[in-house]
């Protein structure tokens, strides 16, 4: 794997680990609980995360095919911590194959998003599959202290 490419998995099982915790060892309670208007629980959190990185990565910037359905990601309830676990497991390790065969100088490649009915280039896709995966990890572990605080009385 280029260096590039490998600092950059790094960096996104990192982002898992952070997501792994804020997972680990919840009720389905909590992982549905939504702690207010416009925002998302934990499970929603998770699935799109996973949803959304493996279009970005592997579909977008590696050209896999993909049968996203994002309206379905918002709507995720009821999956035990196990699961949702494995969910981001599973789209770390797609991640990462994609990663393990893409070349610094495709960075500009362009490749079709379905989704949005234009190109992007692989760097964009890249990115835009690793920033949102950060803040929606800081997310869930607003989440899981806000549940946490609830649980002991004071939220």
């Amino acid at each position: 794997m280029e260096p590039f490419f490998r600092d950059f998995a790094k960096q996104l099982a990192t982002l898992h680990d952070g997501m792994d915790a804020a997972l680990a060892d919840l009720p389905v309670e909590a992982l549905d609980y939504v702690p207010g208007q416009e925002m998302n629980s934990l499970a929603v959190l998770a699935t799109h995360v996973a949803e959304a990185e493996r279009y970005w990565i592997a579909a977008v910037a590696g050209g896999e095919a993909t049968e996203r359905v994002r309206e379905r990601e918002f709507q995720a309830r009821g999956q035990d911590a196990e699961t949702l676990r494995g969910l981001l497991a599973d789209a770390l390790e797609s991640s990462q194959q994609v990663l393990a065969r893409l070349r610094v100088d495709e960075l500009d490649r362009q490749s079709a998003s379905l989704i949005h009915d234009r190109t992007y280039s692989m760097s964009y896709a890249l990115v835009h599959g690793l920033a949102p995966t950060a803040e929606h990890m800081g997310h869930m572990q607003m989440v899981r202290q806000l549940w946490e605080q609830r649980q002991q009385g004071q939220g």
